[in-house]
């Protein structure tokens, strides 16, 4: 499935606290994941990656442009999945490559959907005037029938003569 523009810049916003979340876990408690996934005494890696976790929720959070930072996502996500590949195997550690694995689809799919709409030039208003005919055709157009609404109308003392002599009756 290929989000929309909307879902994937509102996915973005999503995977940027999913990010924002991961990476303060990664910092506080980096010793006991790292066992846990296989990595013993890699904690000081594990804090590496949460730092950019935290660096990249903050960029997609903060940014009008997302789809630069869903692509560091997603390489972000093969760098865990390459640094899980060289674990000890542990049970937690397939649990961590197939989590990453589903997280770097969805990363994918965001960041092309994002990176699709990016690619789309703006739409070009310079040849439109907001007039149904050209300006030329249209000039004095509104002034042809308008009749002023009759409270919108300046009293009889305050309207302009006509060739009669007297005021003018719809002024």
């Amino acid at each position: 499935m290929v989000p929309s523009h909307r879902q994937a810049r509102s996915l973005a916003r999503a995977l940027g606290w999913f990010s924002l979340g991961l990476g303060v876990v990664e910092l506080v408690a980096a010793r006991g994941l790292a066992r846990r996934v296989g990595l013993p005494g890699q904690a000081g890696l594990v804090r590496a990656y949460g730092l950019r976790e935290v660096a990249t929720g903050l960029a997609l959070l903060s940014t009008r442009r997302p789809a630069p930072w869903m692509w560091a996502r997603v390489g972000g996500d093969a760098l865990d999945m390459a640094t899980l590949a060289t674990g000890r195997d542990r049970p937690g550690r397939q649990a961590a490559i197939a989590a990453v694995a589903g997280v770097a689809l969805l990363d994918v799919a965001v960041a092309a959907s994002l990176q699709r709409a990016a690619a789309q030039p703006p739409a070009d208003y310079r040849g439109r005037s907001g007039f149904p005919k050209p300006p030329e055709a249209m000039r004095g157009a509104a002034r042809a029938d308008f009749e002023p609404p009759r409270d919108m109308r300046p009293p009889a003392t305050l309207r302009p003569w006509t060739g009669d002599g007297g005021p003018d009756p719809v002024h």
